[in-house]
């Protein structure tokens, strides 16, 4: 199952202009914790969605609402003449179509 099946909510936004943030909120405990335990959702495999070095990611969870948030680092400085997403609210779609396994 796609990741933005089993979150209620999928959205990213601007955390400053070097990194961008990806919440996930989800409607069942059950979801969030197979997210979390799934093989699929590490920050190696994020790291390969958005080409970008693991260490520079971080998976936040916020166990009593339910809520995972990932920071990124962006590949461009918001506002930059190269960056293609100033309020980097179109960044969380390779991360939702990420296959979840049980």
């Amino acid at each position: 199952m796609k990741l933005y099946d089993m979150a209620k909510v999928c959205r990213s936004k601007n955390a400053g202009p070097f990194q961008v943030t990806i919440d996930l909120m989800f409607d069942s405990e059950d979801k969030y914790r197979q997210v979390l335990a799934s093989p699929a959702f590490c920050i190696e495999k994020i790291g390969q969605l958005y080409r970008t070095d693991p260490d520079k990611i971080a998976i936040k969870t916020f166990d009593r609402i339910l809520t995972v948030k990932v920071v990124l680092p962006r590949m461009y400085s918001s506002g930059s003449p190269l960056d293609n997403d100033v309020y980097g609210s179109q960044q969380h779609f390779p991360l939702a179509d990420l296959d979840i396994i049980a």
